[in-house]
């Protein structure tokens, strides 16, 4: 099992705070039967700034401690990026990592309440360059929670979005469970990925969601997703339903 989306790389975010704590998520994304993780911290969101050439050192320190303790857990180089007017440069001055070595797909993290007026024209050019952008956990973004349809635009465009496990499992909350649950069945969101952030805070979740996926929509839905993560890692193209669009009334969903 993947995982395209963890925050385990110690003491350079709001993930692992040390080397021990790293140590206690690779034991549990063991447990969970992750044996691939995407390392991605956060980039440019404000508050952490971790460029490519630091992250491609610390995956390295990590991945050789996982070795030294015979954890059988494979780390790759990732980022979070945060969505910003000066990406587009950042890809170009080689600060960006995406999640594949051919540099095709990059996590971009939105704001919490927000979907910037400037998305629509930088993925195009994101597009135009021949990247595809993964929106990561729309689900707990307040504008897509609102209106899930509002993910359609980029879809068409050839963009991805990536759910959150613990989002559909309830660990959010009930109304972030239910725009989950709506997103998977509308074929919305193409992946599933923890953001674990420590064993006791946002932890992985991942086997779990993957259950209740299955239990609610069928095991091929799981499969899918499970390719797509693999596909996303080995920069391959992927195949996945296509999505629909959710009937809307005037003060929510049907």
């Amino acid at each position: 099992m993947i995982d395209l989306h963890c925050h385990i790389l110690p003491g350079i975010d709001d993930g692992a705070e040390n080397l021990d704590a790293s140590i206690a998520m690779a034991e549990k994304a063991i447990d969970q039967g992750i044996t691939h993780v995407l390392c991605t911290p956060h980039h440019n969101n404000g508050k952490y700034t971790n460029p490519k050439i630091s992250i491609i050192e610390q995956v390295a320190n990590l991945q050789a401690e996982l070795d030294k303790r015979n954890l059988p857990l494979t780390l790759f180089e990732g980022q979070e990026v945060r969505i910003t007017g000066t990406l587009i440069d950042e890809i170009k001055n080689d600060r960006i990592l995406f999640t594949d070595i051919e540099d095709r797909y990059i996590l971009i993290e939105f704001p919490t309440l927000d979907i910037p007026a400037y998305t629509e024209q930088l993925f195009f050019e994101l597009r135009g360059m021949r990247k595809v952008p993964i929106i990561v956990h729309p689900e707990r973004n307040a504008k897509f929670r609102e209106n899930p349809n509002l993910l359609i635009p980029f879809l068409d465009m050839g963009c991805l979005a990536q759910l959150t496990a613990p989002s559909y499992i309830g660990v959010f909350g009930k109304s972030i469970q239910r725009t989950a649950k709506i997103m998977v069945e509308h074929n919305l969101v193409q992946m599933v990925a923890s953001d674990a952030h420590g064993v006791h805070k946002r932890n992985f979740y991942l086997k779990e969601a993957y259950k209740k996926i299955q239990k609610d929509f069928g095991k091929e839905v799981v499969t899918e997703m499970q390719q797509v993560a693999k596909d996303i890692v080995n920069g391959d193209s992927i195949i996945y339903p296509s999505h629909s669009e959710l009937k809307m009334k005037k003060f929510g969903w049907f």
